[in-house]
């Protein structure tokens, strides 16, 4: 066999290998009683060809999640050797922990697999594009009413006419393939004219850029396809301020309330109080360091932090470590 055709075979084998191999999402050991925060932070050196939207995807965050925690960075010139966080430490909305739970102001989803599954006791967790202003995706309970592989895309009037007036009009149906927006896979709710689904457009995750629909990278809908039965109950919930307990450490986790683009500090202390006494509620004398509670919430940069410490508390070996799971 010549070089050039053993080359030729090689190149073919790796790109089957790179087309085969399963996506890889991000798994959890759920915490232990009376913990709520999962992951780590992870800390890195940026390359010089990096920008925060190839490493948003690399490491299954958001962009908007590298722009918190990294606010004095530039997000399309790092840098070459610049410190990075990556903010995969999160935790876990003050919700029943069942189904689908999608947080709106983090844009990410967690999935609590079902008693019986073989992933039960674990939590998996994916970064999300979520609607824009004037189409925001609604706070509710609802359900996964239907699971749409290769979906084709009906445009609803009005997004047909927002497209026509740019100049950029739509056909009556988008069939399958790559140039669809909804990508590979869609969950349909049992809310009428909403999907959480893929897309062909990957830079948007961790923005506000849909119609309403909940958008995730192509890997993981292709994961979450694969787990989620039919049925599935769907919490959408806003929890901007999330407090938990990582062992005897009072931890809170800020993003911003306010739409992408809208920078305006927290004028009201009420909503962040009521999370830190949800949060304490079986903890009534629990020690709340208020200034630095306050400067987190200022910052709302969506990394889980120490805001107290409760000595009476037992203070487990609460180390989450990340398992590999595939669709």
């Amino acid at each position: 066999m010549s070089l050039l055709r053993l080359v030729a075979r090689l190149a073919c084998l790796c790109l089957v290998v790179a087309i085969t191999t399963p996506a890889l999402a991000a798994v959890y050991d759920m915490p232990p009683p009376g913990s709520d925060v999962v992951g780590k932070l992870q800390h890195i050196k940026t390359k010089k060809s990096d920008t925060f939207v190839a490493l948003a995807r690399k490491y299954d965050v958001g962009y908007r999640d590298l722009r918190e925690a990294n606010p004095n960075v530039d997000p399309w010139l790092p840098g070459d050797g610049t410190p990075l966080v990556i903010p995969t430490e999160y935790v876990l909305p003050n919700v029943p922990r069942k189904g689908i739970v999608i947080n709106l102001p983090e844009m990410r989803i967690y999935y609590f697999p079902p008693k019986g599954s073989k992933y039960a006791g674990k939590v998996f967790t994916f970064p999300v594009g979520i609607g824009r202003q004037g189409w925001a995706t609604p706070v509710t309970h609802t359900h996964v009413a239907q699971k749409i592989p290769n979906p084709t895309w009906t445009p609803p009037a009005s997004i047909k006419a927002e497209h026509a007036k740019k100049g950029d009009p739509l056909p009556d149906v988008v069939p399958a393939g790559p140039n669809n927006p909804l990508g590979q896979y869609a969950l349909r709710l049992g809310l009428p004219s909403y999907l959480i689904h893929g897309t062909n457009k990957p830079a948007g995750i961790g923005m506000h850029v849909s119609h309403g629909c909940i958008r995730l990278f192509p890997e993981d809908i292709s994961t979450l396809f694969a787990l989620v039965p039919k049925g599935t109950p769907v919490n959408i919930v806003s929890e901007p301020y999330k407090v938990g307990w990582q062992g005897n450490t009072l931890m809170m986790e800020v993003h911003p309330p306010h739409p992408e683009g809208d920078s305006k500090p927290v004028q009201s202390y009420t909503p962040w109080v009521q999370a830190l006494i949800a949060a304490t509620k079986d903890e009534p004398k629990a020690p709340v360091d208020w200034e630095t509670a306050e400067k987190v919430v200022q910052q709302g940069r969506g990394i889980p932090e120490a805001i107290g410490t409760d000595p009476r508390k037992h203070n487990p070996n609460t180390t989450s470590h990340s398992d590999a799971a595939s669709s």
